[in-house]
């Protein structure tokens, strides 16, 4: 569907930006984490998960 609104040039030029775009994602995601409570997040991590077990 984008690709009939979209044409040939700018296909390439978001075929060129889609590292670049997964890279600032990958960075904000981690942002995100560092900027909120990391161990409720990490939690979900799987080999993460075992680190922060309280002692009820």
């Amino acid at each position: 569907m984008l690709s009939k609104f979209l044409g040939l040039r700018y296909r390439h030029l978001v075929k060129n930006w889609i590292p670049t775009a997964g890279m600032w994602g990958a960075m904000g995601t981690m942002g995100l984490v560092w900027a909120t409570d990391w161990q409720l997040i990490l939690a979900w991590v799987p080999y993460i998960n075992g680190k922060f077990k309280k002692d009820d």
